[in-house]
């Protein structure tokens, strides 16, 4: 997260408590504060994506807080997370729209091996998009922190120890989790 979100993170999780008891002020005070952090999510998940996408990292912010809004009032524990629930939003729409375009009839079995930690999604084309989805819904049902996990990491962008906050676990335990989530969605997306 940006500097501003890492010092303002007491005032955005004072925010994102009050939003959730019913403050209606609270979100109108919060959206400037998150503003330019959600759009640095946005910017990952545009990485590598082709240039006839029909949405902007802009458009995508906008879709996704609106979804947050609409469908995720008073689920967020902390600002980690918040930004987990608005990635996982970000995903959704780009997943979707990926769908709507029929990107799975032009490609074939993908054979993505692993996930980096460095940049997690800078070469994910939409059709990998939706094979990481895929796998990230088996990887749900069997271990739901793991898929937590690679949502906050890969495609949240947050650190092991915001990771760790987001989870209520411990940082040696999310770099274990990592590398087993990592490693159960390599033998999914290579069809293993």
């Amino acid at each position: 997260m940006s500097e501003a979100g890492k010092t303002g993170g007491d005032e955005i999780t004072r925010l994102l408590d009050a939003w959730r008891t019913g403050d209606p002020h609270a979100k109108d005070q919060l959206l400037p504060l998150v503003y330019d952090d959600l759009r640095r999510v946005a910017r990952r998940h545009f990485r590598g994506q082709p240039d006839a996408q029909t949405l902007s990292p802009t458009g995508l912010v906008h879709e996704a807080f609106l979804k947050l809004v609409e469908h995720h009032q008073g689920e967020w524990r902390d600002r980690g997370h918040f930004f987990s629930l608005a990635s996982r939003a970000m995903r959704q729409i780009l997943i979707d729209r990926a769908r709507a375009r029929g990107a799975l009839k032009r490609g074939g079995p993908n054979q993505i091996q692993t996930l980096s930690d460095e940049l997690p999604s800078a070469s994910l084309a939409l059709d990998e998009l939706l094979s990481i989805d895929q796998a990230l819904g088996k990887l749900e049902s069997i271990e739901p922190r793991w898929a937590r996990l690679v949502e906050m990491r890969v495609f949240a962008g947050l650190s092991v120890a915001e990771s760790a906050e987001a989870l209520g676990v411990s940082e040696r335990t999310v770099k274990r989790d990592w590398v087993q989530a990592r490693a159960f969605l390599a033998l999914a997306l290579s069809g293993a």
